[in-house]
């Protein structure tokens, strides 16, 4: 049992994580590992984090698809796919939508890259980036650079989609550099 003046401090942390409307899970910070994970892509095929390993991986978390926001920012790193290939970086796209969602927003939009499915929201929550926005819960646009180890490298948080692509592939070239050296 706490005591009360613990009871009280435990209730307003509590209070003030419900009041910003994040989850309590913790968000992973730069040089930890990345939270593994196991979903499907827009194809219904079945994607972990471990697959990914020796290779840069930008991990973007968006709040729904085909959405103005969003398709802004799926079409930004869709418009650098070349220049994420040519880094060797692979491209992860995660919300809370469906496979279905995820498939009609790849097709609509011409987008190259993975859009994984986390209906669930285990995944967003691992990441901490599971918001609340009126009733609903969608996930925080952000966005974790993995290392090819599989640490987090780099992370974006609460992030403006227009250019936001460009600002990812350069930090990833940046950060080639500086682990190559």
């Amino acid at each position: 049992m706490l005591a009360p003046a613990a009871r009280r401090t435990a209730l307003a942390a509590l209070a003030l994580l419900a009041t910003a409307g994040i989850a309590a899970a913790a968000t992973p910070v730069v040089g930890e590992p990345a939270p593994a994970f196991r979903l499907q892509d827009q194809d219904g095929k079945w994607h972990t984090l471990a697959d990914y390993k020796g290779k840069w991986v930008a991990i973007y978390f968006y709040p729904k698809d085909d959405t103005p926001g969003c398709t802004t920012q799926a079409c930004s790193f869709r418009d650098n796919i070349f220049a994420f290939n040519k880094e060797g970086a692979v491209i992860l796209g995660i919300s809370v939508d469906d496979v279905e969602s995820h498939k009609k927003f790849a097709e609509k939009h011409g987008l190259p890259f993975t859009l994984l499915a986390d209906a669930d929201k285990a995944v967003a929550k691992q990441y901490g980036v599971l918001k609340n926005y009126g009733v609903a819960e969608f996930a925080r646009r952000d966005t974790f650079i993995v290392d090819p180890e599989g640490r987090i490298a780099k992370h974006y948080e609460s992030v403006k989609p227009e250019g936001h692509s460009e600002v990812v592939l350069e930090d990833i070239k940046a950060l080639k550099a500086k682990s190559s050296s």
